[in-house]
């Protein structure tokens, strides 16, 4: 299971879900109530698609040391999250599809 913040506004959900993956979105701002609530206990990976929401980063590694985290974002990941991100790529430089498939690639291995 996929857990997906953010408005998603260039459909990396979608491709991800395309390509059969159980994505999981989080409802409004990414907290850690809100992590809760999706059911990031389950996921495998956390995939945030807005950086105003930056701050869910640290929150949701503290909550699963071992969750993968993408970004997917025209807008600059702060440097405070770098850290605990596997993934920041520009829908500018990779369609959805293309990384909606590298995801599910390397959650296969």
């Amino acid at each position: 299971m996929i857990l997906l913040a953010g408005a998603d506004t260039d459909g990396l959900g979608d491709a991800l879900e395309s390509l059969g993956a159980d994505v999981l979105r989080v409802d409004g701002i990414a907290t850690k109530q809100s992590l809760v609530d999706a059911g990031i206990e389950d996921a495998r990976a956390f995939v945030l698609t807005e950086m105003d929401d930056a701050s869910a980063i640290p929150v949701a590694k503290e909550l699963r040391p071992d969750l993968r985290v993408l970004t997917y974002s025209r807008d600059s990941l702060p440097e405070f999250a770098r850290g605990q991100t596997d993934l920041a790529v520009d829908p500018a430089l990779l369609d959805p599809e293309v990384v909606a498939e590298e995801l599910l690639d390397s959650l296969a291995e």
